[in-house]
């Protein structure tokens, strides 16, 4: 199929970044004390396009998939939790599901290519491209056009959400094998320097894991472009966040990242359109060996550090809080001048 990839144009504005910065500067404490949570504030203020940024109908997609080069033993779960765990998401018992309705965010479920059949659900959408990816230690995860499927679904899917920040989840047994090929490939790195446990791994797991992924790295050698390492070593769902971030970012959209496999998605974003990161808060630096590796390399500071290892978006959830308080502190924060208190001698 053709795919049209929506636009991100470069957020060059100059004029609007001096007047966040003076804005946060007359605030009522001293200099430089708001640290990291003045950026924050004056990031969603470029993001949005404005001095007096509102955060409006939060979103979080959650996209679940299979993957084939589970097969090969690189998670210590087996395939069946990716469709569990769906279950578990709209059931809202999942540990994302809970913190998104502790903070009012919408949560949408969706099966980009689950191996099960799932019944209509309120908050599932079906946009199953096949019953998960071929393994991809053999030759490609996917097919040229079945990539581009899952890059359409999830722009389609971004345009139907309302609101003006999406929060990325994910879930698939192997995917953390998947995001992986993907940063040693576009990342030029060694595979076992961003292989880690995932769900669980011992030593030895991680080394037979690493050695799986070796292989898959050789089939699909050829495949070095963005969309081609997509195609060849990612995921449905993976593919389909891709073309979420894009949507999101031409939308200009506040664009949440979890943790190492979202971060995989904007890693692939970023590569087509690199003007996506400006539209980027990196949630938080997971557990998962690879996540500070591919921090480095989209040049990214988290706002949290926190030990996690979950994914789902729940990283994404937690840091959430942050930046309704930086829009605050910009929007409600009283200055010297309106408050009527003395500056700096």
């Amino acid at each position: 199929m053709s795919l049209n990839l929506p636009p991100v144009p470069d957020l060059h504005q100059p004029d609007l970044a001096a007047a966040l910065r003076h804005k946060i500067s007359r605030k009522t404490v001293p200099e430089g004390a708001l640290g990291r949570m003045a950026a924050l504030a004056e990031r969603l203020g470029l993001i949005l396009g404005t001095a007096e940024p509102h955060l409006s109908a939060p979103q979080l997609l959650v996209c679940a998939a299979d993957h084939g080069i589970a097969a090969r033993g690189v998670s210590a779960y087996p395939s069946d939790v990716t469709w569990q765990m769906v279950g578990n998401f709209l059931a809202g018992g999942a540990l994302v599901s809970v913190l998104a309705r502790q903070h009012g965010i919408a949560q949408t479920v969706v099966d980009c290519g689950v191996r099960h059949d799932f019944a209509p659900a309120p908050g599932l959408v079906i946009r199953k491209i096949a019953p998960g990816t071929q393994d991809s230690s053999q030759g490609p995860a996917m097919s040229a056009a079945q990539c581009a499927q899952a890059l359409a679904n999830g722009i389609e899917l971004v345009k139907a959400l309302p609101g003006n920040a999406l929060l990325l989840g994910e879930m698939g047994i192997g995917n953390t094998s998947a995001a992986s090929l993907l940063v040693a490939r576009l990342g030029d790195i060694d595979v076992a320097e961003v292989t880690g446990a995932g769900t669980g791994l011992d030593a030895a797991g991680i080394a037979r894991k690493t050695a799986v992924l070796r292989q898959a790295l050789a089939a699909n050698a050829a495949a070095a472009a963005p969309l081609d390492a997509l195609a060849a070593l990612g995921g449905f769902e993976i593919a389909t966040l891709t073309g979420a971030v894009l949507q999101a970012a031409n939308e200009r959209r506040v664009i949440v990242v979890d943790g190492f496999i979202a971060s995989s998605a904007v890693l692939v974003a970023s590569r087509i359109a690199p003007a996506v990161l400006q539209r980027c808060v990196f949630a938080h630096r997971s557990d998962e060996r690879g996540h500070a590796r591919l921090l480095d390399l989209l040049g990214a500071d988290p706002l949290l550090a926190l030990g996690l290892r979950v994914g789902e978006g729940s990283g994404a959830v937690l840091a959430w809080p942050l930046l309704e308080s930086s829009g605050r502190i910009l929007n409600e924060m009283a200055s010297f001048e309106s408050a009527g208190v003395s500056d700096k001698a």
